[in-house]
């Protein structure tokens, strides 16, 4: 696999058109069959994608590589789980998402390790001048902002906000309901208006 890219380079998670869709189920029911090319392929249309929801949601640009090489070991392992027509990308995201929340709690059990430790994601914009530094400091405290919500109000954040995810869809991922999910936004919503609140003031 290639090695970890910034934030501002990875995709959003691909559309859920119906020619998309199908192609991944396609795949899908390949892979089911053992047919690791279908795997390969797989691998092509989402582990960018799958990159940047994990990189966004645990803050690091090294976890997010190693846990989308594990997300596809674990596609693999559980490949017979997946129920035949159901829809692909809620399922590969669910993967996904398991194990950023694993990696997280894991993270937080170590009591000898600092948040500083803890390595940030590269800057999206290295560019010189007064306003591309402003614009890495309004990132950078959007970021910290983002990176202490509960992960419940993370999670659906990063996939409505950044991944364009329905909210619906968000439920299924999320293993929640729709309503649950739009309080959990509205919640993030309200927590990163008072901490962004001198970055607010400017716009």
């Amino acid at each position: 696999m290639s090695s970890a890219d910034p934030p501002a380079g990875w995709p959003s998670v691909p559309a859920a058109g119906e020619e998309a869709a199908a192609v991944d189920r396609e795949l899908m029911v390949r892979v089911q069959a053992g047919d690791e090319a279908a795997l390969g392929r797989l691998m092509e249309r989402w582990e960018r994608p799958v990159k940047s929801v994990i990189g966004r949601l645990v803050g690091n640009a090294a976890e997010a590589e190693e846990l989308a090489q594990e997300a596809f070991v674990r596609l693999w392992q559980q490949r017979e789980r997946f129920r035949a027509g159901a829809e692909f990308r809620p399922w590969m995201l669910s993967l996904a998402l398991n194990l950023a929340r694993n990696r997280l709690r894991w993270w937080r059990r170590r009591p000898l390790v600092t948040l500083e430790e803890w390595t940030p994601l590269p800057p999206a914009d290295t560019a010189d001048g007064a306003g591309a530094l402003e614009a890495r400091e309004r990132a950078e405290a959007v970021r910290a902002a983002v990176a202490v919500l509960p992960l419940e109000q993370r999670e659906a954040l990063v996939l409505f906000e950044y991944e364009g995810l329905a909210q619906a869809e968000i439920a299924v991922i999320a293993g929640t309901t729709p309503k649950a999910v739009e309080r959990r936004l509205e919640r993030a919503r309200a927590a990163l208006r008072v901490s962004l609140v001198r970055w607010l003031r400017r716009d």
